[in-house]
């Protein structure tokens, strides 16, 4: 990788070192993800049997997956992957669950009860990648803690032909219904429906650029109302390593991800010229022996190496990049933990590879990338319910707050805000038995 002096450039050099893939910056890709959405959404299925014959070159007899072709599937997967499958799945299952929240109620002043409560997404469709790659441990973070939140409607997407384990690892959470859909067409029938695949509230999963930028198109689609998890495009991961690190380990941390897609990027942040060299050359000895390695390459050719001069720049220069992933391999990595400000997700010290997280630690490995990760946090339990708030106010709750309300009402100008406040304390006040002063003064007149 090529090796930069983070203090030797200029302001636009620092910024320039940090550009993501310009793979990624194909300006046909808007056009020809929307070419696709509006094929779905006038042909339907037949729109996604043609994609399916130009894009991974299948024709398909059923989108459907039937219940005789899961269980075939099902029965293909070896012991060792099923118990891998199963204890993956259990630490999952253990750090989902653990985020359970009970509704919340607070009374913020007399007669004013303000409640937070949340509710599973009724219908989420799950995407999983696999024209590359068969992400299989995609399944167990999208449909472990959909079926904890308690999402009715489960459906899962992958490119045809599906991966058996991909099958029966969704089978093993819960999930019924399965579609060999891939690509921008897949995001578009969950967004949309067709005759077979059902629409969905929430479309969750990460997948290619292309992928990337439907579930962005469908978001913003007034035809739907659809909304997605995060900006989950091409992987990334930034290393930020000491003269302490083993420069095997980091190679192999910024291969792990290098191997996903030719337009995924990693980086190397150190204060270690020495360090850098060496992870050089021990990329270059493990590169071949991947059989992902062409895919791997090209990744490297818009990945970089920068020196800092100490750790205190290093966590700049990675908020600053806001990573997707982000390993820490230094003598002491909590020492720079809380001065991280930007990651999806952060591994620490040096048998902590990423590898861990993208598979069976128990954190979820759908992330934010390409810098969303300042903004948007990683996908949790959260993500799969909608929270909404209640309000109930009792006839002194009303009396002890509504001139406030009408104050602020008539400040801005809403005075049917005003009057709706108004009208209840009138109709109170009517209401009251009259005073002995009151009565008197009825008697006098």
């Amino acid at each position: 990788m090529q090796i930069l002096n983070w203090q030797a450039l200029s302001s636009k050099e620092q910024a320039d070192a940090l550009k993501r893939s310009p793979l990624i910056g194909d300006n046909s890709l808007e056009q020809s993800v929307a070419t696709i959405i509006n094929s779905v959404v006038n042909d339907g299925d037949n729109a996604l049997r043609q994609f399916s014959r130009e894009f991974d070159g299948i024709e398909l007899e059923s989108i459907a997956l039937s219940k005789s072709q899961i269980a075939q599937a099902c029965a293909n997967v070896t012991d060792e992957l099923k118990q891998a499958i199963a204890q993956a799945k259990n630490n999952i299952d253990c750090f989902h669950r653990a985020q359970l929240q009970t509704n919340l109620a607070v009374e913020t002043q007399a007669g004013i009860r303000c409640e937070l409560r949340s509710e599973p997404i009724e219908r989420v469709g799950l995407y999983i990648p696999g024209g590359t790659a068969p992400l299989i441990s995609t399944v167990l973070m999208l449909a472990t803690p959909a079926k904890i939140a308690g999402c009715s409607k489960r459906v899962l997407l992958s490119p045809p032909p599906i991966n058996d384990a991909i099958v029966y690892a969704a089978t093993e959470c819960g999930i019924e219904e399965i579609y060999q859909v891939g690509g921008a067409q897949a995001i578009a029938a969950l967004a949309f429906g067709t005759q077979t695949v059902p629409q969905v509230d929430k479309i969750f999963g990460p997948g290619n650029r292309f992928v990337t930028e439907a579930k962005r198109a469908v978001s913003q689609d007034n035809r739907c109302t659809v909304s997605i998890d995060m900006p989950a495009g091409p992987s990334e991961v930034l290393v930020i390593a000491d003269k302490q690190a083993n420069p095997s380990f980091v190679a192999a941390d910024l291969l792990s991800q290098a191997e996903h897609g030719a337009d995924s990027q990693v980086m190397l942040v150190t204060d270690c010229i020495k360090l850098a060299e060496e992870v050089n050359q021990a990329l270059n000895d493990q590169l071949g022996k991947l059989s992902r390695a062409q895919t791997a390459k090209q990744a490297l050719e818009c990945s970089r190496t920068i020196i800092v001069e100490d750790m205190d720049s290093a966590a700049r220069v990675s908020n600053q990049y806001g990573p997707e992933h982000l390993i820490i391999q230094t003598e002491q990595p909590r020492d720079i933990l809380p001065k991280i400000r930007a990651a999806g997700s952060v591994f620490l010290g040096a048998y902590t590879p990423e590898s861990v997280g993208d598979y069976a630690s128990g954190t979820n490995h759908v992330l934010p990338t390409y810098g969303y990760s300042k903004t948007v946090s990683s996908l949790s339990l959260a993500d799969f319910s909608r929270r909404f708030t209640v309000q109930e106010l009792s006839a002194d709750g009303l009396k002890n707050l509504g001139q406030c309300v009408m104050t602020l009402a008539s400040a801005e100008q809403l005075d049917a805000h005003k009057n709706a406040v108004a009208i209840r304390l009138a109709s109170l006040t009517a209401s009251e038995p009259a005073t002995d002063e009151q009565k008197a003064s009825k008697v006098e007149a």
